[in-house]
């Protein structure tokens, strides 16, 4: 079993930056992908990216290309989410999830409960 705890969300103005962390406990992630997706209110959840076990290859959502970074640290168990240029339309609860097998956007086994990120106008 994995479990995930995210933190570093907020209320944050358009325009501004948060970096989001996922701290896993239980396993060690290194052999996991490791994916941020979010949840606006009334709309389904989405995928914002993903990243290799070695952090060597990483996946985006085309509406966040260019201003959030994923990356991994293995050694501390962790994955963290840049959100730079943020913009209202980021306003969801961010989702941190883990998968042994799955790459992209497909499901994933572990999930934690997510971080509220609110970007003002």
């Amino acid at each position: 079993q994995v479990q995930l705890v995210e933190s570093g969300g907020g209320l944050v103005q358009a325009g501004g930056s948060l970096r989001l962390s996922c701290a896993a406990s239980g396993r060690t992630i290194s052999r996991y992908t490791m994916a941020w997706f979010r949840q606006a209110p009334g709309k389904e959840r989405e995928f914002v990216a993903c990243i290799s076990f070695s952090g060597a290859s990483t996946l985006y959502a085309d509406s966040v290309k260019g201003r959030f970074t994923i990356s991994r640290d293995n050694a501390k168990n962790t994955v963290y989410l840049q959100m730079n240029s943020l913009k209202p339309e980021d306003t969801a609860v961010y989702y941190c999830a883990a998968d042994a097998r799955n790459w992209g956007t497909g499901s994933y086994d572990y999930w934690g409960q997510g971080t509220q990120v609110t970007v003002s106008s």
